[in-house]
């Protein structure tokens, strides 16, 4: 269960005293979730989201986390919502943690990836993406192509006791992303994380999207290309076609693809599943005895960059 922190019944009433909120009827630990603590808390008046940021999230990264799910979700994405004590203010302590509370959204993220849910996603991502674009403050991609390599050295002396070979795959890969990634496509807000259980849907439509966390200033295309790897491939890693191409049709037709962004897509995916590949390794190489969280196997992102490899063209994912 991801509660880091426990929190106790004076510690919590006190805090939402803070609070026009009413009267604390339940507080529950959410087990989803590996990067920080969360509670659901059910007052008098409502449901909500508490969270306890952990130290892998930059306190200084806050005000644009909460600002920028404030500002789309005025712009009508639907999103979280932060919540603003009696003195204004949406971010503050406790249990010596920085902590906020967000509004409950209703919805469950789909745990069988189907075709409707990649065309939902689509149209949700690039309404995000154009939402975005009006917010006046930039965050660097801490986790982009300049991040890689120093993930790698940190992972290249074991890499191979997870998979014969893997460091050697992984230098190779490196060495051409970092001398082809490109510098100039349409960059604004990114999710950066948009992964199945940061997506909540009722019935067949798409609920909202939560989890900022990763959030940041980079190219749209790099965010599209991880929801087809976090989307796209079925349970034994091969790719779906249809999926892809349902999800890049429905992001079109809300902000329409640039020639560059079209041909540069393979590339921007074989990054992204590079991306994943080592911040999981790290994660399975570098994992405390007794943790919590059990880490994500890595050889899934193996084989998703595998099959990007062999991409010649865009057409690969569905697109003309």
């Amino acid at each position: 269960m991801a509660v880091y922190t426990e929190v106790s019944d004076e510690d919590l009433i006190a805090f939402i005293a803070e609070y026009d909120l009413g009267d604390v009827v339940s507080c529950k630990g959410i087990a989803e979730g590996v990067e920080n603590t969360n509670y659901l808390l059910q007052t008098n008046l409502g449901r909500y989201i508490l969270t306890l940021y952990e130290k892998r999230v930059k306190e200084s990264d806050l005000p644009f986390f909460l600002g920028l799910i404030e500002h789309l979700a005025a712009q009508e994405v639907s999103c979280p919502v932060p919540v603003h004590g009696r003195d204004g203010n949406a971010l503050r302590q406790l249990c010596d943690r920085p902590a906020a509370m967000v509004s409950f959204l209703d919805g469950m993220w789909p745990r069988r990836i189907k075709p409707g849910h990649c065309s939902a996603l689509g149209a949700a991502l690039a309404q995000l993406h154009v939402a975005g674009d009006s917010y006046p403050v930039e965050r660097p991609n801490a986790l982009s192509v300049q991040a890689w390599r120093p993930l790698f050295d940190a992972c290249a002396a074991r890499a191979d006791t997870v998979s014969p070979g893997l460091s050697t795959i992984l230098a190779r890969e490196l060495d051409h992303l970092e001398s082809h990634w490109p510098k100039n496509l349409p960059t604004g807000i990114c999710h950066a994380d948009l992964f199945p259980d940061n997506v909540f849907f009722i019935g067949g439509d798409l609920s909202g999207i939560i989890d900022f966390y990763f959030a940041c200033t980079d190219f749209f295309a790099y965010d599209l290309a991880i929801c087809l790897n976090a989307w796209c491939f079925e349970r034994d890693n091969s790719f779906n076609i249809t999926k892809a191409r349902l999800m890049l049709s429905r992001y079109r037709t809300v902000r329409p693809f640039s020639d560059a962004e079209v041909q540069a897509l393979p590339l921007l995916a074989r990054g992204s599943a590079l991306r994943f590949l080592l911040t999981r390794l790290y994660d399975w190489l570098h994992h405390p005895e007794g943790a919590l969280v059990q880490p994500k196997d890595p050889l899934d992102y193996l084989a998703k960059l595998s099959f990007h490899q062999t991409v010649n063209g865009p057409e690969a994912y569905g697109l003309e």
